[in-house]
């Protein structure tokens, strides 16, 4: 089938965009310069040039495409009503990609005992509730006549399969830590969240799209592990030590408020039943065998 994907140049679109291409799919990716154009095309996606902010261009792409995969952005509504309200009524397939920190707290490195399940109601903290509600619009999409599926990941990791090959969490503390050289973890680092290898990710959006069945929402995770033992293993593959434990004062100033205190601060742990249904088998499961084994040290 032919493809539109959003964010073809990212770390999950262009991870998705190549192993649809793998998998014998023709993949048209929407791209913001002529130079990632280039990038994507090197792993044989035809790019569109465009932002998520043209919403007659996405209207076109999908009506012209079998299949939709939003991986832009989980909070843009613009480009969710245009593609929606271009799909309405063809029963194609439309994935969105939202993200775990839905059910983030503010642990601050502190441990939680919750779990969601994917029917345990929400109440977003942060600026979540309108990502929550763009999930759940996506949802409801399916009474409209779309395969909708929002697909929920969790923290991801891995080397992207497409041009971009940074996720977001880890980078970040492997940012900070080269330029300090000391590895650092909010608070106490005792907060946890659910994983998933970004090639597990890609393999859930190509079967999740080839299904005949709308998706709902799922979350995709295999594993969960705590930032202190990530910090750790980090410290060992960089050479650096132990990790130290951060206020969340100094960590804002690092990251920023959104990022230090939900992503980097929170607990986010799930369960994701609805993938393993379909027949989603992963290959890897331990975070922290591919920091210490795998990650890229880089200069």
């Amino acid at each position: 089938m032919e493809v539109f994907v959003t964010g073809a140049a990212g770390y999950i679109g262009g991870s998705v965009a190549a192993r649809l291409v793998e998998a014998g799919h023709a993949v048209r990716g929407l791209v913001r310069s002529p130079e990632k154009a280039e990038a994507v095309r090197r792993f044989g996606v035809e790019p569109v040039l465009g932002t998520l902010d043209d919403g007659a261009l996405l209207a076109a792409e999908a009506k012209r495409a079998d299949a939709v995969v939003n991986a832009a952005s989980s909070d843009h509504r613009g480009a969710v009503e245009a593609l929606v309200g271009a799909l309405a009524g063809s029963n194609k397939a439309l994935l969105h990609t939202s993200g775990s920190s839905i059910v983030g707290d503010d642990a601050r490195g502190e441990f939680s005992d919750a779990v969601f399940e994917e029917d345990t109601p929400v109440a977003p903290t942060g600026g979540r509730a309108a990502r929550v509600a763009i999930d759940r619009f996506v949802v409801g999409a399916a009474e409209r006549g779309v395969r909708s599926a929002v697909l929920c990941n969790t923290l991801i990791y891995g080397t992207g399969l497409g041009p971009h090959e940074d996720s977001i969490q880890i980078p970040s503390l492997v940012g900070q830590a080269k330029k300090s050289g000391v590895v650092r973890h909010v608070g106490r680092g005792l907060n946890v969240w659910s994983t998933v290898h970004v090639e597990d990710a890609a393999d859930l959006y190509r079967l999740v799209l080839e299904s005949p069945e709308p998706g709902g929402f799922m979350f995709v995770e295999n594993g969960e592990a705590s930032f202190r033992d990530m910090a750790a293993a980090l410290g060992r593959r960089l050479g650096l030590g132990e990790p130290q434990p951060w206020p969340i004062e100094d960590a804002i100033r690092e990251w920023g408020p959104d990022r230090a205190t939900y992503a980097l601060g929170s607990n986010s742990r799930v369960r994701g039943r609805r993938a393993r249904a379909l027949g989603w088998a992963p290959r890897h499961a331990s975070v922290l065998d591919w920091i210490e084994r795998e990650m890229p040290v880089g200069p």
